[in-house]
């Protein structure tokens, strides 16, 4: 008798179908990160593999090849070349971006439409987690709560008061089979200043939102029925061409008109207010890369002096520095007697920040694009 199934064929793990949206050109990580090769495609932490495929290795041992990766059509090619197990069906393009609401909708609509009894699961592409076990685990009790008729989102538990992330308040625990951990949404709260970070924090009732989410695919599209009739309403058209013929036709004809919308304000919000909400705390390490100081977090180990060097072949001195250094070009980089610094040398473009103000790359990328410099974007 064969042991390779460690599941029975009821088991919800079974109805397991993991979706990875891979969009946004992450400006605050210009000039590396740019709309030709956003964030989730780079290795930012030293680990030789991309974000997008660290993101797939994470959720394999768990889905298998059952998975979805929604992107834009400008990164088909690169894509492809970093996830050639995805066959064309599971690859979902957008011709133009749409925001979480349509992108994450539509994968739901797809699933829905292949099998109404799924359980999906979405988790973008550009998050550095570790270990990999630990998530493992915290998905594993998502599924199950899905199972018990929840959207579910893991929040991860808070190590400081930060002012950059959403926050997610836990109210009673669910005593849902297979799910020890899981509780209640109270609500979702917006990101905090200081000082309310920090009662959040002490609270211990308050994880954040890492924007993870885990759901009978007939649940969420109930409430995005509910909330956005006419995105719903498009994303059906479109899940029921998709695996006909028809699909580019529909797909082309339909997606410019969808309405934007954040899949928290279109299904997650008001679907806790309806008290289908539950959350699963993570105790894994997150981040998401979000500007270079984290890129300098992330690479702590490769150190020269007190500064982090990312990029292949790197020629970088130090000397009383400290720092990051990310480089794409050959150029020796000194830096002497400098603290905090952020340096990112591209062939076309040169950043200099500091950590403190690694945020406001953005207001670079946008004075760039309002003056008409938008080859280097």
């Amino acid at each position: 008798m064969s042991t390779d199934k460690v599941t029975s064929p009821a088991s919800p793990l079974d109805r397991f179908y993991a979706v990875i949206p891979a969009g946004g050109v992450g400006t605050r990580l210009w000039p590396l990160s740019r709309a030709a090769a956003p964030k989730f495609l780079h290795d930012l932490t030293g680990s030789g593999s991309t974000l997008l495929r660290a993101t797939y290795d994470r959720l394999q041992p768990l889905a298998g090849d059952r998975m979805l990766v929604v992107t834009g059509k400008a990164h088909r090619d690169a894509v492809c070349r970093q996830l050639p197990e995805v066959q064309d069906a599971d690859l979902v393009l957008e011709s133009e971006p749409k925001d979480s609401g349509a992108a994450i909708g539509l994968a739901a609509a797809i699933l829905h439409e292949r099998d109404p009894d799924t359980i999906m699961g979405s988790f973008a592409a550009d998050q550095v987690i570790s270990p990999d076990q630990l998530f493992q685990e915290a998905v594993r009790e998502a599924i199950y709560t899905a199972a018990a008729g929840k959207i579910v989102t893991i929040g991860i538990k808070p190590t400081h008061p930060s002012t950059g992330f959403g926050y997610i308040r836990s109210g009673q625990e669910l005593r849902v089979e297979g799910a020890p951990s899981a509780q209640d949404v109270v609500e979702f709260v917006e990101k905090p200043d200081e000082t309310v970070a920090q009662q959040y924090v002490e609270s211990g009732n308050y994880v954040w939102n890492a924007g993870m989410f885990v759901a009978p695919v007939a649940l969420l599209l109930k409430h995005l029925e509910a909330n956005q009739p006419e995105l719903f309403q498009g994303l059906q058209e479109i899940a029921r061409a998709w695996d006909t013929p028809e699909r580019d036709e529909v797909t082309a004809r339909v997606w410019p008109t969808l309405p934007k919308i954040a899949i928290d304000y279109a299904v997650a919000e008001p679907a806790a207010e309806a008290g289908d909400v539950a959350v699963v705390p993570g105790t894994f390490r997150w981040d998401d890369v979000g500007d270079f100081a984290s890129v300098g977090r992330l690479n702590s180990a490769k150190e020269v002096d007190d500064v982090t060097v990312l990029g292949e072949g790197a020629r970088v001195f130090t000397e009383n520095s400290s720092g990051v250094v990310v480089t794409d070009t050959k150029r020796v980089i000194a830096l002497i007697g400098i603290e905090d610094v952020v340096i990112v040398d591209t062939p076309d473009a040169l950043l200099v920040t500091t950590m403190a103000n690694s945020q406001r790359v953005k207001a670079a990328v946008d004075a760039l694009k309002a003056s008409g410099d938008t080859d280097v974007l």
